[in-house]
C-alpha cells in the first residue's frame, strides 16, 4: 500500500483510512464510509489483507464462500465491487487482469500502522531503549478496537482472524516480558492472572506470571502456577510443561537472585530514560582539600567493573564533610552517566530520615510510580536494587546517623558507588573507605576566605585575617558565613570582623570537640543578624516539622506572606536556612537545635516561643479545617472544633485543598505531637480530626495512628475527658480500618461512657457510630442473634439520634450506611438496602459526592448479598472510581475486593482475580483481616479457573493471616484447604 489516493480536481480529497483490526470499517477524512452486507465487508477486507496486491476473482470467491460458493458467486463479487467502488474515493478499488485490488496511503491501513510499530519496538529494544520500546508496543495494540475481521464470514476471514489473533497476543507477552524488565511486577500480576485464565494452554503467560510472582514476593503461589499448568497439560494434550517452563520452576525452587533482578528501571519516564541528577550545587569557591579529592576521585573513577565503591566521610558538624562530596560527586559525573542520587538524612537531629521514606523519594525520582512502590524497607530495598542493576548511578548519603540507616540505601551493584558523610567514623559499614575530615590548615582555611572577601581586601590586613579564620576554628562553614558577611558590608574592615570575633560573647571556644565547635559557628552568623531577622531564625526553629511552608511560616511570625517571604530568602543567603523547594524552607538539624537555643535564650517575652507555637497550630487546624468542609459539606464537625485566632485558609478548588493536605501530613502530624504537652492539648486533638483523610489515605496511616495514640495518653493524663473522647474517637476509627476491632471497640466504649460526662455532641455521635461498626464486624459470623443486633442497632439509634440533635444530617447519612454494611454482613439483606438507599439519598441532598461513595459501597454490598449481582456491580464500580479521584486508596482497594465478590458470584472468576488481585496492590481497610478475605476471594476464583496449586497458595496465606488475628474466618479457609489437600 505504497501509492496514495490523489485529490480530485478542483481541491484536495481527504484521506481514506481502513480498519480491519475490529469490524471491517472505512473513513473518508473523518466521515465513517458504508462497507455494506457480511459478504461485502469480506470482499474489502480480503483486498486490504493483500497489501494491494491483485485478488483474482476466483481467489475471492474462496475467501468468502469457501468449496461451496453460491452459483451466481462471479456476478455477486462484481456487485460487491461496484458498490465498493461508488463509496470509496476514487482510485481507491481498482479493477486489472480480470481481478481487484484496493490501493491506499502508506499508514492508512490499522494493521499496516501496527506492523510499522512493533517494528520500530523491535529497533528500539535492541538498542536499549526499553521505554521506547513498551511505549510504541502499547501503540501497536491500541490499533486493535475487539475481535479482527468482526463479523466477516468465510472461511479466509476465519483464518486470518486466527492469524491476526495470535499476533495481538504475541505482543501482550512482549509488552509484558518488557513491563518485568522494567520491575513492573506488581501491576503485572493482575492483568496475567486474567489472561491465564482465557488462555490457559498458553505457556508463555504462564512463565511470565510466574516471574510476576516471585517478584513480588509471592515464591508459593509462582510455584502453584507451574503445578496447575503441568497438571493442565498432562489432562489436556498429555505433555510437560517446555523446557523453559520447567528450567523456570527450578530457579525459583533454588532462589536464584538473577531471577530477582529486573534488567532496566522500574518506571516508564514521559520521555527518554530518567537520569537522575540531584546533586546540591557545587561552590565556585571550593578550596583545599586536594588529598582528599584525589583519594576520593580515584576511588569513584574505578567503581566500574566493581561489587560497589563506598567511601564514608566522617568528621564534626561544619568541618565541610557535604561540601567536600558534593565537589567530589560533581567532578565524578562522567563516570555516572545513568544519574546522581542525593539526600539529607538529618542524622544529627532528634528525627532521622527513614530509609523506607528514603527509598521511596529515590525509586521515585528514578522512575517509578507510586502504585509500584511497595510498603515495607526490605521490599524497598530489593527493588532499588533491582532498579539500579545494570546501571552507573552514584549515590550521595548526606548526614548519616550510623551504619544501620545507610545500609538499606546502598545501591549493592556493579558500576555503582555511593559516598556517605557522617558526624561519627562508619567502622561497621562493611567494605567501606573511610576518610576522617579534619577542619582546614590555616593556609587552606585562609584561601577559602580570600577567595570570598577578595584578594584586595585581604592583602592589606593579612593578619587581621588570620585572626578571623583562627576565631572560626579553620572550620568551613565558619569561614564562609563571617566572610560572607563581611562581603556584604564594604564599610567593614577585616578588623572590624576580627574584633567582633575577638569578643568572647560572640563566639564560643571551639577548640573543645564536638558540637559546641559547631555552635560557636553558628553564634558567628546569628550575632550578624537585623532584630526581624534573627526572631524569624529563633522561632521558625521551634517547629518540629521536617520543614515549613511559606504559609505556615508567616502564620508563626504572625507577618504577611510577602514580608516573611523576604525574611526567610535572606537567612537562605546566610547559610542559615535550605530552600528546599519552592516555597518551602528547612534548617539543616544542627543549625535547628542552635536555633532553639537562641529561642531559649534571647526570645523575650519567653511567653512569645509558646505563642508562635499556637499560632502556628492554629494555622494547621484552621487550614485542615477548611479542607474538611470542602470535602464535607454540611458535616457539622468543623462546627465543633476549637475557636483558632487564624483566618480560614482559602483554596482553588477540592484538588488543590487534597494536594495541601497530603503535602503537609508530616508537618500536620509533627505539629499535633509537639503541641499535646501544651496549653493546645484541644485544638491538637480536633487537628486530628479536621486531619482524618490522612488516616483513609494509607499514605500516613502508619504515623496518623501513633500520633492519635499519643494523643489519647496525652488527654488521659492531663485529665482532660473532653479531649480524651473525641481522640479516643478518632483512635476507634483508625482501628476499625486497620482491622483491630475488639481493641476499637475498648476505645469507643471509653469515648461513649466520656461523652456522657462531656456532653460533647461529636464524640457521643460519633463513638456510638463507630462503636456500631466495631461490634458488627466483631460478630459477624453471629448471624442474626438477637442479642447482637440489639446491641449494634442501640448504638446506631444513639448515633442518629445525636447527630440529628446536633443537626448533623452528614452525620446521620454516616450511620445509616454504616448500619446498612453490619446489616449485609448478618444477612438482613432487604433491609440493609433500603438503609442504604436512604444514605445515597441523604448524600445527593446534600451535594457531597465524594462521601456518596461510602453510601453507594454500602448499598453494592447489599445488592451483592441479594443476588443483585448486575446492580451490585454499577454501585461498587462508582464508588471504586471516586474513592480514586479522591485518593482514599484503602477504601479504593477495599472497593476493588467488593467487586472481586461480585464476579465471583455471577461465576466470572477471571474478572473476580483481576480484581482480587487490584485490591492485593492498593491495600484495603480492615489490615490483615481485610487483607486474608481478599486472598480468600483470589484463592476461589483461581480455584475457579484451574489453578488449584496456586489457589491453594493463596488460602495458606490466608490462613496464617486469620490465625494471626485470630479470626473466626479460618475455619473457612480451612474448609477450603481439606478438598485441595485431600486431592
Amino acid at each position: 500500500m505504497d501509492r496514495g489516493l490523489g485529490g480530485a480536481e478542483g481541491g484536495v480529497q481527504p484521506t481514506a483510512r481502513f480498519s480491519v483490526l475490529g469490524p471491517v470499517r472505512a473513513w473518508l477524512g473523518e466521515q465513517q464510509l458504508s462497507t455494506g452486507s457480511p459478504q461485502q465487508r469480506a470482499l474489502l477486507a480480503a483486498l486490504l489483507l493483500r497489501d494491494g496486491r491483485t485478488a483474482t476473482a476466483s481467489e475471492l470467491i474462496d475467501a468468502i464462500w469457501g468449496e461451496e460458493p453460491p452459483s451466481q458467486a462471479l456476478a455477486a463479487i462484481r456487485t460487491y465491487a461496484s458498490r465498493l467502488r461508488k463509496v470509496l474515493p476514487p482510485g481507491a478499488l481498482v479493477s486489472e487482469s480480470g481481478g481487484y485490488a484496493v490501493r491506499a496511503a502508506e499508514g492508512a491501513l490499522d494493521l499496516a500502522e501496527a506492523g510499522t510499530l512493533w517494528t520500530a519496538a523491535e529497533r528500539a529494544r535492541a538498542q536499549g531503549d526499553l521505554c521506547e520500546a513498551r511505549s510504541l508496543v502499547n501503540q501497536a495494540l491500541s490499533r486493535w478496537d475487539g475481535e479482527p475481521l468482526a463479523n466477516v464470514p468465510g472461511p479466509y476471514a476465519d483464518a486470518q482472524r486466527t492469524r491476526l489473533e495470535e499476533w495481538r497476543l504475541q505482543l501482550v507477552e512482549a509488552r509484558l516480558d518488557m513491563d518485568l524488565e522494567q520491575g513492573c511486577h506488581a501491576e503485572s500480576v493482575s492483568e496475567l492472572t486474567a489472561l491465564t485464565a482465557a488462555h490457559p494452554l498458553r505457556e508463555r503467560l504462564r512463565e511470565l506470571l510466574m516471574l510476576a510472582l516471585y517478584r513480588s514476593g509471592r515464591q508459593a503461589e509462582a510455584l502453584a502456577v507451574y503445578a496447575d499448568t503441568r497438571r493442565l497439560l498432562a489432562d489436556e494434550l498429555g505433555v510437560d510443561p517446555r523446557p523453559g517452563l520447567q528450567e523456570l520452576q527450578q530457579r525459583i525452587l533454588t532462589a536464584d537472585p538473577a531471577l530477582a533482578e529486573p534488567s532496566a528501571p522500574a518506571a516508564e519516564p514521559s520521555a527518554g530514560v530518567i537520569r537522575p541528577a540531584q546533586l546540591p550545587a557545587t561552590v565556585q569557591d571550593f578550596t583545599g582539600r586536594v588529598s582528599f579529592v584525589k583519594e576520593l576521585s580515584d576511588i569513584l573513577s574505578t567503581a566500574e567493573g566493581r561489587v560497589m565503591a563506598v567511601s564514608a566521610l566522617a568528621g564534626i558538624g561544619g568541618v565541610g564533610k557535604t561540601t567536600l562530596a558534593v565537589h567530589v560527586a560533581h567532578a565524578a559525573r562522567p563516570h555516572f552517566p545513568d544519574g546522581q542520587l542525593y539526600v539529607d538524612l538529618q542524622g544529627a537531629g532528634p528525627r532521622v530520615a527513614e530509609p523506607e521514606t528514603v527509598l521511596g523519594a529515590f525509586l521515585r525520582a528514578l522512575g517509578t510510580a507510586d502504585p509500584d512502590i511497595p510498603d515495607t524497607l526490605e521490599e524497598r530495598a530489593a527493588l532499588f536494587r533491582s532498579v539500579l542493576d545494570g546501571r552507573r548511578v552514584l549515590v550521595l548519603l548526606d548526614n548519616a546517623r550510623d551504619a544501620a540507616q545507610v545500609r538499606p540505601l546502598l545501591p549493592g551493584t556493579e558500576g555503582c558507588a555511593a559516598l556517605v558523610t557522617s558526624r561519627t567514623r562508619m567502622v561497621d559499614l562493611a567494605g567501606a573507605h573511610l576518610v576522617d575530615l579534619d577542619v582546614m590548615s590555616p593556609d587552606e582555611a585562609l584561601q577559602l576566605f580570600t577567595k570570598i572577601v577578595g584578594e584586595e581586601r585581604v592583602a592589606s590586613e593579612r593578619d587581621a585575617a588570620l585572626d578571623v579564620v583562627a576565631a572560626c576554628g579553620f572550620l568551613p562553614l565558619a569561614i564562609r558565613i563571617a566572610a560572607s558577611r563581611l562581603a556584604a558590608r564594604r564599610t567593614w574592615t577585616v578588623s572590624t570582623l576580627a574584633a567582633k570575633l575577638a569578643d568572647e560573647r560572640r563566639r564560643l571556644d571551639e577548640l573543645q570537640a564536638g558540637d559546641l565547635a559547631v555552635e560557636a559557628t553558628f553564634e558567628l552568623g546569628y550575632g550578624q543578624l537585623e532584630p526581624v531577622q534573627a526572631r524569624a531564625f529563633r522561632l521558625l526553629g521551634l517547629a518540629d516539622g521536617p520543614d515549613i511552608s511559606l504559609t505556615a511560616a508567616a502564620a508563626m511570625l504572625g507577618l504577611a506572606p510577602e514580608d516573611t517571604e523576604d525574611l526567610l530568602e535572606s537567612l537562605v543567603d546566610t547559610s542559615l536556612l535550605e530552600s528546599a523547594a519552592p516555597g518551602r524552607y528547612r534548617y539543616h538539624d544542627l543549625v535547628r537545635l542552635y536555633a532553639r537555643a537562641c529561642a531559649e535564650r534571647d526570645e523575650l517575652p519567653p511567653s512569645e516561643r509558646e505563642a508562635a507555637l499556637s499560632r502556628l497550630l492554629d494555622f494547621y487546624l484552621a487550614s485542615a479545617a477548611r479542607v474538611y468542609a470542602i470535602e464535607r459539606p454540611g458535616d457539622r464537625t468543623v462546627d465543633h472544633l476549637e475557636s483558632v485566632d487564624h483566618p480560614v485558609r482559602g483554596f482553588e478548588d477540592d484538588s488543590r485543598a487534597l494536594d495541601w493536605l497530603h503535602a503537609e501530613a508530616a508537618c500536620i502530624l509533627a505539629c499535633v505531637q509537639q503541641s499535646l504537652g501544651r496549653a493546645g492539648l484541644r485544638r491538637a486533638v480536633d487537628l486530628l480530626l479536621a486531619a482524618k483523610d490522612l488516616a483513609e489515605s494509607g499514605a500516613s496511616s502508619h504515623r496518623f495512628e501513633l500520633v492519635t495514640r499519643a494523643a489519647r495518653d496525652a488527654a488521659h493524663a492531663s485529665a482532660d475527658p473532653h479531649a480524651e473522647g473525641r481522640a479516643r474517637v478518632t483512635l476507634g476509627q483508625v482501628l476499625n480500618k486497620l482491622g483491630a476491632f475488639e481493641q476499637a471497640a475498648v476505645e469507643l466504649q471509653r469515648a461513649a461512657d466520656l461523652a456522657e460526662t462531656t456532653g460533647d455532641p461529636w464524640t457521643r455521635g460519633n463513638a456510638a457510630n463507630e462503636l456500631a461498626i466495631a461490634i458488627g464486624c466483631m460478630n459477624q459470623h453471629a448471624g442474626s442473634e438477637p442479642h447482637v443486633l440489639q446491641t449494634i442497632e442501640t448504638h446506631v439509634l444513639r448515633a442518629i439520634e445525636a447527630f440529628r440533635l446536633d443537626g448533623n444530617r452528614h452525620g446521620e447519612a454516616s450511620s445509616l450506611c454504616n448500619w446498612s454494611r453490619v446489616l449485609a454482613m448478618m444477612g438482613r439483606t432487604e433491609q440493609s438496602i433500603e438503609l442504604a438507599r436512604q444514605g445515597v439519598a441523604l448524600y445527593d441532598e446534600l451535594g457531597i459526592s465524594f462521601r456518596v461513595a461510602n453510601a453507594r459501597y454500602a448499598l453494592g454490598i447489599g445488592l451483592n448479598q441479594a443476588g443483585r449481582h448486575a446492580e451490585a456491580l454499577v454501585q461498587l464500580t462508582d464508588a471504586q472510581r471516586t474513592f480514586a479521584e479522591n485518593r482514599q486508596r484503602l477504601w479504593e482497594g477495599t472497593a476493588h475486593y467488593r467487586i472481586a465478590q461480585i464476579h465471583l458470584a455471577a461465576r466470572h472468576p477471571a474478572q473476580a482475580a483481576k480484581h482480587a488481585e487490584q485490591a492485593l496492590a492498593t491495600g484495603c481497610v480492615g489490615g490483615d483481616w481485610m487483607r486474608a478475605n481478599v486472598l480468600t476471594v483470589l484463592g476461589k476464583a483461581l480455584d475457579g479457573l484451574g489453578q488449584i496449586d496456586r489457589a491453594r497458595a493463596c488460602w495458606n496465606k490466608a490462613l496464617a493471616l486469620h490465625e494471626q488475628t485470630g479470626a473466626p474466618e479460618a475455619d473457612e479457609v480451612r474448609v477450603l484447604l481439606r478438598p485441595v489437600a485431600a486431592a
